[in-house]
């Protein structure tokens, strides 16, 4: 299996996932949770780790942290390794409990952390374990909407601030905006990630790949590395683009936007072969992206194409 890719610097944010060898369940009952709690408290105190988000499922858990040090892969061995020696020593068990490495997802905060966070609390009604997220006991939507007392480890204020400066008005204003969702489907915003490794902006992607793989030579051998560092020019994409969709009225839209996510170019570099602005370029985008969530047919024909292209790796 290859290995995945970790990239961990000061200040990185994470969406976070781990399940149970051979899918089975990492909780059995209340104390088990509890104890699982306690990790990411100790995780906290002793390693620094921002816990923004969480929830527990019958096999697999969900986080939205935050490495102030840039330390994950201390904060899960901490995490996973602690809580392995317990439920191996309580149920007396032994082997791996949690299937293969977790899965770390470098996150844009200032663009995703707010949908994330809905898309993790909502995780318990997709799974129709429940009706609406306040009746789950087991995530922390109840701290964010004042049902429970928020602990003192977990940080609401962050995704919070997003709605309202005001505490009372910014809980309800994050409920209204996760209820929301109750009333339609919707697609996960992990879908957007880039290689099974980043998500974010265009401009995230590139400034993180450059950064962080330019110069590191052992990561070049790792899939996702090398989809990150060899991304597709314009008029390879475009040319690619004309190919597959000759004919299509959204043609050029499509053109800017597959660019704009795909080919790491800035947004004045776009604007200039486009011959408009890096504003239009990503409004144009934008636009492209919202048109998508009312005309079912848009969409899966821009889910084809990148399938087809080999734009997005799974």
């Amino acid at each position: 299996m290859a290995r995945p890719l970790r990239l961990q610097y000061p200040g990185a944010c994470y969406h976070v996932t781990s399940r149970g060898n051979e899918k089975k369940p990492i909780f059995r009952n209340q104390k088990d949770r509890e104890k699982f709690l306690a990790y990411l408290e100790s995780a906290v105190v002793r390693y620094g780790a921002i816990i923004h988000v969480w929830c527990l499922m019958g096999n697999h858990y969900h986080l939205f942290l935050e490495t102030p040090t840039g330390n994950l892969s201390q904060i899960m061995r901490h995490i996973n390794g602690a809580y392995t020696t317990y439920f191996n020593v309580k149920w007396k068990r032994t082997g791996h409990l949690f299937q293969g490495r977790y899965k770390a997802i470098l996150v844009e905060a200032d663009h995703y952390a707010a949908e994330l966070s809905r898309y993790i609390h909502l995780n318990p009604v997709r799974a129709g374990i429940i009706d609406t997220p306040e009746g789950y006991l087991w995530s922390s939507y109840r701290s964010y909407i004042g049902q429970n007392t928020s602990p003192a480890w977990l940080k609401t204020e962050f995704i919070l601030g997003y709605f309202d400066g005001k505490t009372a008005s910014a809980k309800n204003g994050y409920r209204e905006f996760v209820e929301e969702r109750l009333k339609c489907e919707y697609g996960s915003p992990l879908q957007a990630t880039v290689a099974s490794t980043l998500l974010g902006s265009p401009e995230f992607v590139r400034d993180v790949t450059v950064k962080y793989l330019g110069e590191k030579q052992d990561n070049r051998n790792v899939p996702a590395a090398r989809e990150l560092l060899q991304r597709p020019s314009i008029d390879a994409i475009l040319q690619k683009v004309q190919v597959e969709l000759s004919g299509e009225k959204h043609l050029k839209n499509i053109g800017i936007y597959c660019c704009h996510r795909y080919s790491g170019a800035k947004l004045k570099e776009l604007g200039d072969y486009f011959g408009i602005s890096g504003a239009a370029v990503s409004q144009a985008s934008r636009r492209l992206v919202l048109k998508t969530e009312t005309d079912p047919r848009l969409k899966k024909l821009i889910q084809r194409l990148e399938d087809t292209l080999g734009f997005v790796k799974s």
